[in-house]
C-alpha cells in the first residue's frame, strides 16, 4: 500500500474574510465582558497597590474598559482571519498576539488621545508644522507613558486572562 498525500483545501481569500466575520452575538457581548475583565484586573492591581481611592480611578476604570472592548471588537476578526483552517497552537498564538495587541494597543491610544486633548490647550494652531510636531511627540510621549507605568496593572491577572481567553479561541475557531 502506498502512502497518498492527499491535496490541502484550497483557501481563498473569499474564505478568509467569511472566517473573519464573528458571530455578532459574541463579538458584542464579548468585548463587554472582556472590558469589564480588564477593569477588574486594573481594580486588582490598584487594590494590592492600596490605591482605590484615588481621585482618578473612575477614570481609569473607564479607560481599561473601553481598552478592553476595543481590543476585543479589533482582535475577534483579525483572529478569524489569520487562524483559518491552521493548527490549533497557531490558533492560539494568533488569539494571545493579537487580544493582547489589540487590547493593550487600543488602551493606549485611548489614553494617548485623553493624554493630548490635556495638552492641547498649550499646542500650536491646528494645521501648522509646530501643531504637527506637538501631536506626533505629545502622542508618542503618552503611549510610552502608558507602556512603562500603565502596563503593569495587566500583571499578573491579564496575563491569565489572555491565555484563558486565547485557549477558548482557539478551541472555539476550528
Amino acid at each position: 500500500m502506498t502512502d497518498i498525500a492527499l491535496p490541502k483545501p484550497r483557501t481563498t481569500i473569499r474564505d478568509r474574510l467569511a472566517a473573519a466575520r464573528p458571530p455578532v452575538r459574541l463579538w458584542l457581548a464579548g468585548a463587554m465582558i472582556w472590558g469589564a475583565l480588564m477593569a477588574g484586573v486594573l481594580g486588582l492591581s490598584l487594590y494590592g497597590m492600596e490605591r482605590l481611592d484615588g481621585g482618578h480611578t473612575p477614570a481609569l476604570f473607564g479607560l481599561y474598559f473601553s481598552g478592553g472592548v476595543v481590543g476585543w471588537l479589533l482582535a475577534l476578526p483579525l483572529i478569524g482571519f489569520f487562524s483559518f483552517r491552521r493548527r490549533p497552537e497557531t490558533r492560539f498564538a494568533a488569539a494571545f498576539l493579537l487580544l493582547s495587541c489589540g487590547t493593550f494597543g487600543a488602551t493606549a491610544l485611548l489614553f494617548a488621545l485623553q493624554y493630548r486633548m490635556f495638552y492641547a490647550q498649550w499646542h500650536a494652531p491646528f494645521g501648522t508644522v509646530i501643531w504637527a510636531f506637538q501631536f506626533v511627540f505629545t502622542s508618542a510621549s503618552a503611549v510610552y507613558q502608558f507602556t512603562a507605568l500603565g502596563s503593569r496593572h495587566y500583571f499578573p491577572f491579564g496575563v491569565a486572562l489572555l491565555v484563558a481567553a486565547s485557549l477558548w479561541l482557539a478551541r472555539r475557531n476550528r
